[in-house]
């Protein structure tokens, strides 16, 4: 990592913090126990570990379309509000390492969701930003519980 992109990572990681920076919490299935006979023949209750991410900033995505035009299309109907998630990029991939992931996208696919105000959201995407090759945020896509939209 040369020092133009560990100056990015230095500075997305202060900005998201000073734009309202919180935590959030990534929800992945806890690793299977060997030998357990309840889980091996399917009937153990899923267990779930809650990692902390920060800094994020959390923020809902803009509709693409007017207003009008999305309930003509019946694009607004029966879909989830969609949030982003700006994650820092050292953060992610701390998890990343501590884990034992081989990817950033492998983590991502796995989880169970991003847990914010005791709302559990699913991931649709993770996309990331780079400056010469080194990432420095990560964007996560998450929809709201069709419940909740209500």
């Amino acid at each position: 990592m040369n020092k133009f992109s560990a100056g990015a990572i230095r500075a997305a990681d202060t900005l998201l913090r000073g734009v309202g920076g919180r935590q959030v919490l990534l929800r992945l299935p806890a690793p299977a126990i060997s030998g357990d006979d309840g889980e091996q023949l399917g009937v153990a209750a899923p267990q779930f570990q809650d990692y902390t991410l920060e800094p994020v900033v959390f923020r809902k995505v803009r509709a693409t379309m007017a207003p009008a035009a999305a309930l003509e299309t019946g694009a607004v109907a029966g879909k989830a509000t969609q949030y982003e998630l700006l994650v820092s990029a050292t953060a992610v991939e701390k998890l990343v390492v501590s884990l034992a992931y081989e990817s950033v996208d492998v983590l991502f696919r796995d989880a169970y969701g991003v847990l914010v105000d005791e709302t559990l959201m699913e991931v649709e995407s993770a996309t990331w930003s780079e400056v010469s090759g080194a990432p420095y945020l990560c964007r996560l896509v998450v929809r709201a519980p069709l419940a909740l939209t209500i």
